[in-house]
């Protein structure tokens, strides 16, 4: 990074050098609107430079063995976890959010995913098998895809997707491609690399459902079911933003959740009580009340957030890209606000009857990324998770990961599966050898 102290300018990050850009983008920050930053506006030379630094390194890197490598992300972990403050702030700043949860999730979470796969690379096994009866002897290597830390094996080239995006994935000597985005973009990737048949990793958008019981534990259903639909402004693909909730407890999960959303507070990303930061720019900001003023002009109604209750800032922050977190009810299925990801503090709620009709329901819409079943009868939550269309299941509980179990979604949420097993798939080629003796 270079700069002066009135204006950070970033640099990519090409074969271990920083390298200055010709033209730049203005980056705003969220919790002021003010331009805080400049950030390189690359190209096709810019990505010319990176895979050829990539393709010089790859030889190398991927020659070393995997206790060399496990070595090198556990101290690329430890040098996160020394700089983990000055990280946090980093990230609050650029993105919006709380510095609480840059600090407590963020970071913590990239930490625990350089050591989980640092540990994961030791501990895979190639298949073997015999044909005596042909005198031969099968088994099959892993040959790495890609790269990962000496001199050329990360390249960091920022720019806008239809310049420094579409250079990257079009180019001929990139082979895979690991995205996480909206549909559209994955689309014009597909629609780019399908000339050269590349391996993609999709992890799109969501329509995430929580289903409530009438057996539910609303002490804990409630709070949880808050969080998982206004944490990091609701800017998560995993937020819950359909809430069906069963006929004979609607009123009362309605009053408590409307009056513990009234609770969360929203602040500026530095204030330590603040559950909620700012979004990501005001162009989103201006797409997310979008959403909520089509809702109230189909007759729904906004129980709390935009429009109804006020919002306090400093005077220094009334420009930032702030919103409260908004519920909304008397609202169909066929609504654009029950179909279409907004990806912001907005969450619709709405009443069912049954079980077989709520799983229809939540089956509805093109996406399947995750879904939230709250219920204390075990057999009905072994029924419904297994019905519904839908990558990951949570029950009586939101945003609890297993790294080494399959992430990822269904239908248009995307392409593949992130974890140990299945990350270790897709980032190599696997070659079967045979020997006869």
């Amino acid at each position: 990074m270079a700069g002066t102290k009135a204006l950070l300018t970033l640099e990519n990050f090409i074969n271990g050098k920083f390298v200055p850009c010709n033209s730049y983008i203005d980056s705003y920050d969220p919790s002021t609107g003010d331009v805080y930053c400049r950030v390189p506006n690359s190209g096709k030379e810019e990505i010319d430079a990176a895979v050829e630094a990539a393709r010089a390194a790859f030889p190398g890197w991927s020659a070393r063995s995997p206790q060399e490598r496990s070595q090198v992300l556990h101290r690329l972990a430890d040098l996160l976890e020394q700089s983990l403050e000055e990280l946090a702030q980093a990230e609050s700043r650029d993105q919006g959010k709380t510095i609480t949860l840059a600090r407590t999730m963020d970071i913590p979470r990239s930490v625990q995913n350089f050591r989980f796969f640092a540990s994961s690379i030791l501990h895979h096994t190639s298949e073997c098998t015999q044909m005596d009866h042909m005198g031969c002897l099968h088994y099959t290597v892993r040959a790495p895809v890609g790269i990962g830390v000496p001199p050329g094996v990360v390249n960091i080239v920022f720019g806008t997707g239809p310049r420094v995006g579409e250079a990257l994935v079009s180019h001929p000597e990139v082979p895979l491609i690991s995205f996480t985005g909206s549909q559209p973009t994955a689309e014009r990737i597909t629609q780019l690399s399908a000339p050269h048949c590349k391996k993609l990793s999709l992890e799109l958008g969501g329509k995430n459902p929580a289903i409530i019981f009438e057996d539910a534990n609303l002490e804990e259903c409630i709070p949880t079911t808050v969080k998982s639909s206004f944490a990091n402004q609701g800017e998560i693909c995993l937020c819950t933003s359909r809430i069906f909730v069963q006929k004979s407890i609607y009123s009362e999960f309605l009053e408590k959740f409307v009056e513990a959303t009234r609770m969360w507070k929203v602040g500026i990303p530095s204030d330590p009580s603040a559950s909620m930061g700012a979004l990501i720019s005001k162009a989103h900001l201006e797409k997310v009340r979008s959403y909520i003023k089509k809702a109230q002009m189909e007759g729904a109604q906004i129980l709390c957030g935009e429009g109804v209750d006020t919002l306090n800032l400093p005077r220094r922050n009334q420009a930032g890209y702030f919103m409260l977190p908004t519920v909304i009810t008397d609202i169909k299925d066929e609504s654009c606000c029950m179909k279409e990801e907004i990806f912001g503090p907005v969450t619709c709620v709405v009443p069912f009857d049954s079980e077989e009709e709520v799983i229809q329901r939540a089956n509805s819409i093109k996406y399947g990324l995750a879904a939230t079943v709250w219920s204390s009868n075990v057999g009905r939550i072994h029924r419904v998770a297994k019905k519904l269309q839908s990558g990951l299941v949570w029950t009586n509980c939101w945003l609890i990961r297993e790294l080494n179990l399959p992430f990822g979604g269904m239908k248009s949420s995307g392409v593949g599966r992130e974890g140990a097993k299945d990350s270790y798939e897709f980032f190599t080629e696997i070659k079967t050898i045979t020997i006869k003796h």
